[in-house]
């Protein structure tokens, strides 16, 4: 089939229903059309389109390896550092669409999949079937442009007792039993970011105890999200149905979190690539490469968030007359670092990128590692200079629907800045609004500070995993110049 366009992809949504549901009633008929879902269902179907615009297509695709046909280049095995540079400038085509704000554009999950099907030899050692099954459902993916979400940690529930150990050892999603047809799955998985993808990866969260009574929660599996028994329990909207002109970001970009519950969910043998094994979920990502691959995406994602960040604020000090001030040119000055900060790291780990174990060409771990744990911080920032810059600004907003009243006079009089008319002030701040205040505009805060997880644990693994020895050893070697006072003096010049 190869790639498909906007409208394949909200077919292929409205022909498979999910068991979605949403303030408390299920979503019936066409899912493209419920209010909640029908704007970012537009806009994910627009990334699709983008696949086949002519000024842009020889960029978002290469021919299948399998079947000749062109398919997403986020799909292909990089081989060259060339190729790294290649998925990056595709990726940021889509990162640029949404301003970096949709995490779950279809790249992302693509990018992880790749890298774990490449990894053959580390499934073949677990079982010569999980590589067959995964290789097979990565040509599926690519080869029918599919998109993809993923589901990882586990409910909340007790935090200070295992899964096993909870009163109810069905909170978490494990497995209840293994039958001829399949695998079967009782409980519950957050959080799936993007319930009108095609299919979830229901994969390990990054470390599981791997004693006896919890391998029934160590698995790695994929299912179509209209596999009966799969059931998504989505969040309140921040869309709110507000026209783009009120609500530009939450009007377009509300991809919606949902968590999954499996009521007794079979699992076809073939969709099953890890089960009941911590020691191998627990090594997955490091293993495969999977979090590098992934990362590189995240991070063209966040440059093209602190891209659009630094045009609203460019615009905000240009628009009511600030850029005089020297607290205003250092706020600026913190955006531009941001940005130039995250384009420095991601060209530096395609720079010294290597062929890994199973021949891909792969970052170098070091500058998206702190690239990922610069930005959790870095954004929260940014959306406070957005409303020390905006100040009362982001308050005094009017609708769209003032613009149509009678008193469109005083709106135009008394809502005008420096350099623009009330009408064009408006538009800007009521995107800074939705970008830093808004219910949308904080669950994108709240997203970035915990996209890779517990950013105390990230920094953590950032400290443990970094090589600190040559630059201790560089002390070393400079304390070791001073000699010990106590100990004998040495006569110069004498023989």
């Amino acid at each position: 089939m190869g790639i498909r366009n906007g409208e394949q992809y909200l077919e292929d949504l409205n022909r498979q229903p999910r068991d979605l549901w949403i303030d408390g009633q299920r979503v019936e008929g066409h899912v493209t059309e419920h209010p909640a879902f029908r704007n970012i269902a537009q806009s994910v179907a627009h990334l699709y389109d983008m696949q086949h615009d002519p000024a842009i297509a020889r960029e978002m695709s290469y021919a299948s390896p399998s079947s000749g046909d062109p398919v997403g280049l986020s799909f292909m095995e990089p081989h060259t550092r060339e190729d790294l540079a290649r998925r990056r400038n595709m990726m940021m085509h889509w990162a640029r669409y949404s301003h970096g704000m949709m995490g779950r554009s279809p790249d992302y999950l693509n990018s992880e999949l790749m890298a774990i099907a490449s990894a053959e030899p580390f499934f073949r050692e677990l079982a010569p079937s999980y590589a067959g099954n995964l290789r097979r459902y990565y040509e599926y993916v690519r080869e029918n442009d599919l998109c993809l979400t993923h589901t990882l940690i586990l409910p909340q529930m007790n935090r200070s007792l295992a899964a096993a150990q909870q009163k109810d050892p069905f909170l978490a999603a494990r497995v209840v039993e293994k039958r001829q047809d399949g695998v079967v799955i009782r409980g519950a998985r957050m959080l799936a970011t993007l319930p009108l993808a095609d299919e979830i990866l229901v994969f390990p969260s990054t470390v599981i105890r791997n004693t006896e009574e919890d391998r029934p929660y160590a698995f790695a599996f994929a299912l179509p999200l209209s596999t009966p028994g799969l059931r998504l329990i989505c969040r309140e909207s921040f869309d709110y149905g507000k026209s783009h002109f009120d609500h530009p970001l939450g009007s377009r970009f509300e991809e919606m979190d949902a968590v999954v519950v499996f009521d007794d969910v079979v699992v076809p043998w073939d969709r099953v690539f890890i089960l009941e094994d911590g020691e191998a979920c627990n090594r997955l990502y490091q293993d495969t490469d999977a979090t590098v691959h992934m990362t590189h995406q995240v991070i063209a994602k966040n440059i093209a968030k602190a891209e659009f960040v630094l045009g609203v604020t460019g615009l905000i000090v240009d628009t009511i007359g600030i850029e005089q001030f020297q607290h205003v040119q250092e706020k600026m000055s913190e955006v531009i670092i941001a940005l130039e900060t995250m384009k420095a790291l991601v060209v530096a780990s395609e720079a010294q990128a290597e062929l890994n174990r199973y021949g891909v060409m792969t970052p170098t771990w070091t500058p998206l590692n702190v690239a990922r744990n610069t930005f959790p911080k870095v954004y929260p920032r940014l959306m406070e200079i957005i409303h020390q810059l905006s100040a009362s600004g982001l308050m005094a907003l009017p609708t769209e629907r003032d613009f149509l009243s009678p008193i469109r006079s005083d709106v135009d009089r008394y809502f005008q800045a420096r350099n623009t008319t009330a009408l064009e002030r408006t538009k800007l701040f009521r995107l800074a609004w939705d970008m830093a205040i808004s219910a949308f505009g904080s669950r994108q805060v709240l997203y970035e500070r915990f996209f890779f997880g517990d950013p105390v644990r990230m920094a953590g693994a950032l400290y443990m995993s970094y090589d600190k020895e040559p630059a201790k050893q560089q002390v070393r070697d400079f304390l070791a110049m001073t000699p010990d006072p106590a100990a004998p003096a040495q006569e110069e010049g004498i023989s």
